[in-house]
C-alpha cells in the first residue's frame, strides 16, 4: 500500500473538489492509488461537486467548428463546476455533440440549443453530481474564415476579406494569447479611455503633483496612446514577429481584419472562493467530535 501523504490527498481534492477526509478515505481504501480512488468515487457517487461549490458551474469547455469551404464557424461554451469533469469523455461528447447540432441547425443563439439538449444534461448531471450549463454560441459567416483552440479553455474566430485560412489562424493565435479587446483604436469607448486615464491619474498622483497643466496632459496623452495601441488588435506586436503589427501583417498579405470572436472559458463568471487552510481545519475539528 503507498503512503497516503498530505500531497497526495491535496491532489485528489483538487481533481475532484471533495473534501479532506472524504480524499484521505478513498486513497486509504485504493490503497494509495489515486486513479482507483477517482473511480471509486464516481462509482459511489461521491463525486457531488454541486454540493461542494454551489452549483456555480465557472469551468468546462471551448469548442469551435468550421465549415469545409471555410467561411461559416460555430464557438460554443460548456460549462461544468470541475476541469475533472471537463476532461472526461462523457463532457467531451456532450460538449460535441452541442456544438454539432448549433451548427448543423444554424443557432446563432444558445436558447434553442438549451432547450433541446435539456434532457441530455439532465443525464449528464445525474451520472456526474456536477451541474452542466450550455453558457453560450457564436455563429460566424464571412469571406475567410480562421479558428484555433488553446487546449479546451479559449476558442477564437477570425475573420477576414482577403487572404486566406492560415492567415486567419495565425491572427487567432496572436489574439487567443493576447486577449486585445478591440478591434481598432477607433472602436475604444470613451468610457474604456475615461477609466484608463483615471487609473493612471491615481498611480502616478505624486510624480505628477506641482507639475504644469500642459505637461501633465501630455504625459496622460501619451499613456492613453500606449493603452490604445495595447487593447487594439491591429496594434498590437504580432506574437510570432513583434517586429510587425498585426494589422500590418494582414495587409502585407492583402488582407482586412473584419471581425474577431474570442470565448475563455468561464469569463465573467464570480466564481466561489476557497480557503483550502480553513477548510482542512474545520473538518479536522469536525472530525473529532
Amino acid at each position: 500500500m503507498a503512503q497516503i501523504t498530505a500531497a497526495l490527498v491535496k491532489e485528489l481534492r483538487e481533481r475532484t473538489g471533495q473534501g479532506m477526509m472524504d480524499c484521505k478515505k478513498a486513497l486509504e481504501a485504493a490503497g494509495g492509488d489515486i486513479e482507483k480512488a477517482i473511480d471509486d468515487m464516481r462509482a459511489s457517487g461521491a463525486i457531488k461537486a454541486a454540493k461542494k461549490a454551489g452549483n456555480i458551474a465557472a469551468e468546462g469547455s471551448i469548442a469551435v467548428k468550421v465549415s469545409d469551404c471555410g467561411k461559416v464557424a460555430t464557438l460554443i461554451e460548456v460549462n461544468s463546476q470541475t476541469d475533472f469533469l471537463a476532461l472526461q469523455e462523457d463532457f467531451k461528447s456532450f460538449v460535441q455533440e452541442s456544438l454539432d447540432q448549433a451548427f448543423d441547425k444554424g443557432y446563432t443563439d444558445a436558447a434553442p440549443l438549451i432547450a433541446e439538449r435539456e434532457s441530455a444534461r439532465e443525464a449528464l448531471v445525474a451520472k456526474t453530481g456536477e451541474n452542466v450549463n450550455i453558457r453560450r454560441i457564436a455563429r460566424i459567416e464571412g469571406d475567410v474564415l480562421g479558428a484555433y483552440l488553446h487546449g479546451h479553455r479559449i476558442g477564437v474566430v477570425v475573420e477576414l476579406k482577403g487572404g486566406d485560412a492560415e492567415l486567419a489562424r495565425d491572427i487567432a493565435m496572436h489574439i487567443a494569447a493576447v486577449n486585445p479587446q478591440f478591434l481598432t483604436s477607433e472602436q475604444v469607448s470613451e468610457d474604456a479611455i475615461a477609466k484608463e486615464k483615471e487609473i493612471f491619474l491615481q498611480l502616478n498622483a505624486e510624480k505628477i503633483e506641482g507639475k504644469p497643466a500642459n505637461i501633465v496632459e501630455n504625459m496622460v496623452a501619451g499613456r492613453i496612446k500606449k493603452f490604445l495601441a495595447e487593447a487594439s488588435l491591429v496594434e498590437q506586436a504580432f506574437v510570432k514577429d513583434p517586429e510587425v503589427k498585426v494589422g500590418d501583417l494582414a495587409k502585407k498579405a492583402g488582407a482586412e481584419i473584419i471581425s474577431f470572436t474570442r470565448f475563455e472559458v468561464g469569463e465573467g463568471i464570480e466564481k466561489a472562493e476557497t480557503d483550502f487552510a480553513a477548510e482542512v481545519e474545520a473538518q479536522l475539528a469536525a472530525a473529532k467530535k
